[in-house]
């Protein structure tokens, strides 16, 4: 328990001790030195003016400024309707605690109030996608919201949809009669429409897909609405008619992901932002006043030193244990030779509805680029790849089919000619921390190295700990029986073993890992990477004369950095480099300039 303080004496000591030696020196180095030129690109808010798209862009926010060390983030921002105020979010050491001031855009003036800590009322129960609606008429307010300045009372709202049984998320209105993207009775999501004053008569303006997934629905130009689907991991545009769900246009993508869409409806112009594997990022303009849509690149993100023609990406459809197919991405130089020779990165997550879709990665590029590797991404069940039942297939009492899938795709690139064991490097974090801890207690002989960041390892303990008790709703609670049941079988602290006292097992040892953390983590608490360091250090190394295992087990501990926001790009930069230096010792690759 004594790990479980962050401030007891014996955290502090075990904590100091986790240093990294120098023999990862070189090749940490030349990937620190390659690093900049990928992961430096703009990073700012730009002001172009009111009149026109084509103006001078200015910078109206840099996110780099926010502190001296760089260690306060944007979380979030938002222009009003009038473009007179930008408002935004900071988190400070990586806190999910978020601080919201209000900017104005004429002069670049910040106002002198902040909002500090939760002002928004949203209602939810838990990770589960569920969620209740209620409503304020603020036209019924005699004096507006000006009449509750200075006052307690709070506003009258109406209690429209109060159960937790699907999510409502909104889309537009006209007067009471409102549209909603919802997940009741539809998997993978539709749009619904209701009058709030007869909230028993829901009308289905469009229809759940029979296989992709509804992500989103944005009204624009009056009556339409711009959709965006997933299909198979790739996002797709459309046009609709918001009336009626309609199609009216496809709008050409790249295989890739919609990163951002924004647009107002009494505009006729959208911004779509998009990336891929291999595009750093572009900026689309579409204008639908003409009778087709007209699509053109606003901005793009050039990454110096980057050509992604010298690189090709491809999906596979990898068999689990059960047979269910598993998205598979594989990113790699042009004509790679399946020889089984080469460095691979596997990297995956499998829970809470989340999607890894394509995006790019300055770091892993380097990868395929100076050490001749293979980057791969395993969509697995858990995620929302394919919609809720996807996402409860990996879940509660399913949670093992997300390391079958992972462990399948794992044997897959081996098979294929892709890599071999000794050079495969698993990699995930928070849910893909604990998938990747699962991962090598269950086969430690199919891995060479494994890259752990800020992991949810104590399954018995995770919901006594800060907000770790939302995540029962995917993981269950060890609290009820049959949940433990389910949770001490994988549980990475739990299931810890030495692979050589099994004759029959291929493995004499773990592969080499190492289990990265922060001492400003307050969703999952440092404790848990300490904890499952501290015993499989023991269990496997310290507590057996003459061990077999011989691979490194090291930890990693950023210090004034939470779970993954609030770090300047010197320390992404310094701890890409530790990590993936450690993959390149560990799997024997080789520097290519």
């Amino acid at each position: 328990m004594r790990l479980e303080d962050p401030d007891s004496a014996e955290t502090k000591e075990f904590v100091e001790k986790m240093k990294l030696t120098d023999v990862l020196k070189t090749k940490r180095e030349k990937l620190r030195e390659s690093s900049p030129n990928y992961m430096t690109f703009p990073s700012t808010l730009l002001h172009l003016g009111k009149d026109s798209l084509d103006g001078k862009p200015e910078v109206l926010l840099d996110p780099n400024t926010l502190s001296d060390d760089g260690t306060v983030a944007l979380s979030a921002y938002a222009v009003s309707e009038d473009a007179k105020y930008l408002a935004y979010g900071t988190s400070s050491s990586g806190s999910d605690w978020v601080t919201i001031k209000v900017l104005r855009i004429a002069d670049k003036i910040t106002e002198p109030d902040t909002i500090s800590w939760y002002v928004l009322l949203y209602i939810g129960e838990n990770c589960d996608p569920v969620n209740k609606v209620y409503y304020c008429d603020l036209l019924s307010l005699p004096k507006g919201l000006e009449g509750y300045k200075g006052k307690k009372e709070l506003l009258p709202f109406v209690k429209f949809v109060d159960k937790f049984e699907a999510s409502y998320e909104y889309v537009a209105n006209d007067d009471t009669i409102f549209t909603f993207l919802t997940n009741k009775d539809a998997p993978r999501n539709k749009l619904v429409r209701v009058d709030l004053k007869e909230p028993s008569s829901w009308t289905e303006v469009l229809q759940e897909d029979k296989k992709d997934v509804l992500e989103s629905a944005t009204a624009v130009n009056g009556n339409q609405i711009i959709v965006n689907y997933l299909r198979d991991v790739k996002n797709i545009l459309q046009i609709r008619d918001l009336k009626t769900g309609s199609l009216l246009h496809h709008l050409p993508l790249e295989i890739g992901a919609v990163s951002e869409i924004s647009s107002r409806r009494k505009d006729s112009i959208i911004f779509v932002g998009f990336t891929s594997f291999l595009i750093p990022g572009i900026i689309y303009t579409c204008n639908l006043q003409g009778e087709v849509p007209d699509m053109r690149i606003f901005r793009e993100i050039v990454v110096p030193g980057f050509d992604r023609s010298e690189f090709e990406s491809s999906q596979v459809f990898v068999p689990s244990k059960d047979g269910t197919k598993i998205p598979t991405f594989i990113v790699a130089r042009k004509g790679l030779r399946l020889d089984g020779s080469h460095p691979c990165l596997l990297y995956g997550y499998g829970g809470f509805n989340i999607s890894i879709t394509p995006y790019f990665t300055a770091s892993r590029i380097l990868i395929a680029k100076h050490l001749d590797g293979v980057f791969c991404i395993a969509n697995i069940r858990g995620g929302g790849e394919y919609g809720e039942e996807w996402h409860k297939a990996g879940a509660l009492a399913k949670k093992q089919n997300c390391f079958d899938d992972f462990i399948s795709a794992a044997e897959y690139l081996v098979s294929a000619g892709y890599t071999q064991p000794k050079k495969l490097c698993i990699e995930g974090g928070s849910n893909g921390g604990l998938l990747v801890g699962a991962c090598i207690n269950q086969r430690p002989d199919l891995f060479g190295c494994a890259l752990a960041h800020v992991g949810v390892m104590d399954m018995l303990r995770f919901h006594k700990f800060t907000i770790g008790h939302a995540w029962t709703s995917d993981y269950g609670c060890s609290d009820k029986e049959e949940e433990f049941n389910w949770l001490i079988k994988y549980s990475p602290l739990h299931n810890v073993r030495r692979p050589w006292d099994k004759p029959s097992d291929k493995a004499t040892q773990y592969p080499c890992t190492m289990l990265l953390t922060a001492d400003h983590d307050d969703r999952v608490v440092p404790l848990h990477s300490l904890k499952l360091l501290a015993t499989m250090q023991h269990v496997l190394c310290t507590s057996v004369e003459k061990s077999p295992q011989t691979n490194p087990i090291i930890g990693r501990i950023e210090q004034k950095a939470g779970h993954g926001a609030g770090m300047p790009t010197q320390k992404i930069i310094d701890e890409a480099a530790d990590r993936y230096a450690f993959m390149a010792k560990v799997v024997d690759a080789t520097w290519i300039d």
